[in-house]
């Protein structure tokens, strides 16, 4: 969901006073006004394709808090014609008109001045006219320009589509383009007769075009106050699906006519996730009406305007014949978090992008909440949980990563802050609040809190207030302690600790310290500083309560903010193991003595191994790799742990281990030892992979959905280390599809197993099989099925292939839309032969791709992942630096994740320096 020039034509006054830089130089608007209303009409222009454009006069009621004689606001890249401004005193001692004598522009902050004739005096409320216009043009964001082919005619479609978040309001209207200025929305769209509207709102009045032939004017209703980010309109010639929501607001799921089809599971799934948030949040759904629209080029994976939640069709529409489980999860889950928003976001806003993480944290974490609630047999929670935590742990090790509530000076940081730390981090933290202060007490703290500050905006001390009279009034938190004081550890700081826990054996207690954990082993023991309030729960052998998340003890800060040793008495026999962290309940990561670490090795390699709880046998597993990875632990040691998983036949283990181990995976093969490593890899996943009996369609027989993204999941890895039949099977599979007389009607092969087989077909194929699959690509009309086969294209070994595929993603003119360019760079730059070939292109071309996505260079940052989890030595890692010293200028919209990047590639270099050999030997002993 989700600066450049600011340009301002000006027609009809001095040149001169638009040149010039004022004085006011702040990245946050002047508070002397404040927007009450808008007025926004916008006529769209989308019949001629030479002459796609929008032409717009906005009027915005301003009351004056202070004197001023200016005007700030945002506006980019909009046409202003000066000659037509109007300002006008609407209430007070005497309503006049007023006028704007000067302007001026300010490019860093994108800021528009007028200086006006006479003084705005306090108290007082003006009315402001400001007409603008600006071509529609493909870069995805403010007010922007959409296309489909209609597969009748062939013929092309255009729409128009708005995203605004975060700052980009100001490139469709000149506004007060910030959170905290929130105002209410009359929007009227003017467009060709053929077409159809919509907005935020439901429709007021239509009426004919005073002057256009075949034009008419849709004008909506009056909207509730929100932020400017979340006003969204579109011109298009969609249909939609309606859902039946009892006693509810009307509910509309859109999509291009030869889409339709794919919204009846959003249509049936959103109603039933609005009304469970109702209930959970305690506050009826404040709009008339929700629409969902299916974008065909969006950047972000959607967005929750208020009432007009847009999408990219891969995560909206759902094909029962081409896509998987894990996409219709996937597609719940997305649902689920732009749903949540219209309460968490919207109803109650950031004043300020400091605590996005309000947003997009509690929107990840209820959305978990509310698939389970909806799809219980899917029992995805606790995947999601994992998946959040994991995401969270990997960046957070970093020197280089921020706090969840992160101070914003320039806008060009805001999003920066769209990653995994305010969205998975954000999750983990909640979560965590959620446990240790039980259901009543959170449930009661969030309604008081969106009570409070409904159609307002809000810090997260606001929250912590609400959360805290809750946590009291229930009992669920001693009274000297209070959210505030717990929560500001986690989210004000960067990083999570790492507890060090030492038994003492014969007296039954366990002494525990705490420590910033970091993936760069060159940082000294006396910079990994930090405190953070932990709940500490646990369980041993003998209590086995793994359901009981709630503490037993508090880990403490000193008033110095310095930790605090804690002794727990666990009562554990000398010959019983103890486990911290009951069901990964907190962000945190456990090592143990050798002595515990014995004790729970034997455990997990013996038949009991499944009386230790499914998320703590993943935690154990992630644990231990880092702990390897950094040197805290020994090989040994991890791989004792890692070979248990020949028993394990549960999903959430094997997908911690699976992420870890890929991390090796990644630097091992392009070593002399990698071989061993596949030895190993064969042997862990055998027995897994004989039990799901392989890669045969075995799906409809399973009675767990867990079973199905399990088998998933085995069979991919399965293939790549080359198990079994894997490769053999994958390829008939794919010959028999290629052998059908109609194959984007027929496909042989299963829907839960195309993403493996495609690759695996490709990896060993010809270039007739890649030509065959990117005419599938060409001819699908599913984005889930897109989207899977683009990144399978990327699986191919042929150099050349590879090279043109690169070529292709980053060509405007061919067949890939720009928001699935980053996929396709991925899929090479992830395959061992395409990662030389991606960190080359990447390297020579970096001018030719900012050209691409500028002005949004940040989805650049996406191209770094695979390259950083792959240079591992140290000649790479110089030529990196001093490629990304010699971008700066084309890399500094992705400074921080550049930094992170480079970060990433020097603990790899680490690995190999101080434990590849070591690891070799050790991983041979287990073969």
């Amino acid at each position: 969901m989700k600066c450049f020039l600011l340009l301002v034509l000006v027609i009809g006054l001095d040149l001169s006073s638009a040149n010039s830089i004022p004085s006011y130089n702040h990245y946050r608007l002047p508070t002397a006004l404040r927007p009450q209303k808008y007025y926004l009409r916008i006529l769209t222009l989308l019949e001629s394709p030479d002459d796609l454009r929008f032409v717009g006069n906005v009027q915005i009621v301003i009351e004056a808090l202070k004197n001023t004689r200016n005007i700030t606001l945002h506006s980019k890249n909009l046409t202003i014609d000066e000659s037509r401004i109007t300002l006008r005193q609407i209430s007070g001692a005497s309503n006049k008109d007023n006028c704007v004598s000067s302007t001026s522009v300010n490019p860093t902050h994108d800021y528009y001045i007028m200086h006006t004739c006479e003084e705005l005096l306090a108290g007082n409320v003006y009315k402001l006219g400001l007409p603008f216009s600006a071509d529609l043009t493909r870069q995805l964001f403010g007010y922007y320009l959409s296309s489909y082919k209609n597969p009748v005619t062939n013929k092309t479609r255009w729409l128009s589509a708005t995203q605004f978040e975060p700052s980009f309001a100001r490139k469709a209207f000149p506004c007060f383009d910030e959170p905290g200025f929130k105002a209410s929305f009359v929007v009227t769209l003017g467009y060709h007769k053929q077409f159809k509207a919509i907005s935020n709102m439901p429709v007021r009045e239509i009426r004919k075009h005073e002057s256009l032939q075949n034009y008419i004017w849709c004008e909506f209703q009056e909207s509730v106050p929100m932020s400017t980010y979340l006003v969204a309109y579109s011109v298009n010639d969609f249909t939609f699906k309606p859902s039946t929501l009892p006693n509810g607001a009307l509910f509309r799921t859109w999509a291009r006519p030869n889409a339709i089809d794919q919204c009846n599971y959003a249509a049936e799934f959103g109603p039933k996730v609005l009304q469970y948030y109702e209930e959970f949040f305690g506050i009826r759904y404040p709009l008339p009406k929700i629409d969902q629209m299916a974008v065909p080029d969006f950047s972000a994976g959607a967005m929750e305007n208020w009432g007009l939640v847009k999408y990219r069709e891969s995560t909206l529409l759902y094909s029962p014949n081409h896509s998987s489980l894990a996409d219709k999860q996937d597609l719940a889950n997305v649902i689920a978090h732009e749903l949540a928003h219209q309460w968490f976001g919207n109803l109650v806003t950031m004043k300020w992008w400091t605590d996005l993480w309000l947003n997009e944290g509690f929107a990840t974490y209820v959305a978990g909440l509310g698939v389970q609630k909806i799809h219980p047999e899917w029992d995805s929670r606790d995947k999601s949980s994992l998946v959040a935590l994991m995401a969270s742990f990997r960046l957070d090790s970093l020197v280089s990563s921020h706090p969840i509530s992160r101070p914003i000076r320039m806008v060009a940081e805001i999003e920066e802050s769209f990653d995994a730390i305010s969205y998975q981090k954000g999750s983990a933290v909640l979560r965590m609040m959620h446990l240790f202060m039980g259901e009543e007490s959170f449930r009661t703290g969030l309604k008081e809190y969106l009570k409070l500050y409904a159609y307002k905006n809000a810090e997260q001390n606001n929250l912590w207030e609400s959360l805290t009279t809750a946590a009291h009034q229930n009992g669920a938190l001693a009274g000297h302690y209070d959210i505030n004081t717990i929560m500001d550890s986690w989210t004000l700081q960067t990083g999570y600790p790492v507890l060090n826990i030492t038994r003492d054996y014969s007296a039954g207690t366990a002494e525990i310290t705490q420590e910033r954990y970091l993936r760069n082993s060159q940082i000294p023991q006396a910079d990994r500083v930090g405190c953070w309030w932990v709940p500490l729960s646990y369980t041993s052998r003998e209590e086995n309560d793994f359901n009981t998340t709630a503490p037993k003890a508090w880990m403490e800060c000193s008033s110095t903010d310095e930790g605090v040793p804690t002794i727990i008495d666990h009562q554990a026999g000398p010959d019983e193991w103890l486990i911290l962290n009951i069901q990964l309940s907190t962000p945190y990561k456990a090592n143990y003595d050798a002595r515990n670490w014995k004790l729970l090795i034997d455990a997990l390699n013996s038949k009991e191994f499944e009386s230790i709880h499914v998320i703590n046998r993943a935690q154990l597993l992630d644990d231990v790799l880092y702990f390897a990875w950094t040197g805290e632990q020994d090989y040994e040691t991890a791989l004792q742990v890692t070979n248990y998983l020949r028993r394990e036949r549960d999903l959430i283990p094997w997908k911690s281990a699976l992420d870890n181990l890929k991390l090796l995976n990644r630097i091992l093969r392009q070593t002399p030892n990698f071989g061993s490593f596949k030895r190993y890899m064969k042997r862990l996943l055998t027995p897994i992979y004989e039990h799901l009996h392989g890669m045969n369609d075995t799906f409809s027989s399973m009675p767990q959905q867990d079973e199905v993204l399990l088998k998933t999941t085995v069979v991919n890895v399965a293939c790549q280390y080359d198990v079994s039949d894997c490769v053999t099977q994958a390829q008939a599979y794919f010959r028999r599809w290629r052998a059908e007389a109609n194959p984007d009607e027929n496909n042989p092969v299963p829907l839960n197993l195309r993403s493996t087989v495609y690759c695996t077909a490709i990896g060993q194929g010809t270039e007739e099989d890649w030509n065959f699959l990117w005419t599938r690509y060409r001819k699908s009309n599913v984005g889930s099925e897109r989207q899977t086969i683009l990144s399978t294209l990327g699986c191919s070994k042929e150099v050349w292939i590879l090279q043109r595929y690169m070529e292709k993603s980053f060509d405007p003119k061919s067949a890939i839309r720009k928001q699935d360019s980053s996929l396709c760079f991925q899929a090479v730059a992830s395959g061992q032969v395409g990662f030389l070939l991606a960190k080359q292109y990447f390297i020579e071309n970096v001018e030719l791709i900012h050209k691409y996505y500028y002005p949004q260079t940040r989805t650049m940052s996406r191209l770094l992942t695979p390259l950083s989890e792959q240079v591992s030595t140290l000649s790479d890692l110089k030529k990196f630096r001093s490629f990304a010293n010699d971008s700066r200028q084309l890399l500094k919209g992705i400074r921080q994740a550049m930094q992170q990047s480079l970060e990433t590639m020097l603990t790899n270099v680490q690995w190999m320096d101080w434990n590849y050999h070591q690891f070799s030997r050790t991983i041979r002993r287990h073969l």
